[in-house]
């Protein structure tokens, strides 16, 4: 059984990857909460107090990813030309 914080991962994940939002669908959640086998292994989870946790992770996403954005931009700016891709 996976532990709760994979859950919360898993479906940030999919989440971003179905979306590209990093606003939480309640609708959604509601849905991984069910079909994704949230709720048969932690039958005491309430969803709310999940979707919060899950809307955390896609925020701590988002701004990871601002964050990488404005470090690449400052980088073009600084040196005049785009970053090598690995």
């Amino acid at each position: 059984m996976p532990k709760l914080s994979e859950y919360v991962e898993m479906a940030a994940n999919e989440y971003l990857q179905e979306t590209g939002k990093d606003e939480l669908d309640a609708r959604w959640i509601a849905e991984f909460f069910q079909d994704g086998g949230v709720q048969d292994d932690y039958p005491r989870q309430d969803l709310v107090a999940f979707g919060e946790l899950v809307q955390k992770a896609l925020a701590k996403k988002s701004e990871r990813a601002g964050k990488q954005t404005r470090f690449q931009l400052d980088k073009i700016v600084r040196f005049g030309k785009p970053p090598r891709k690995p």
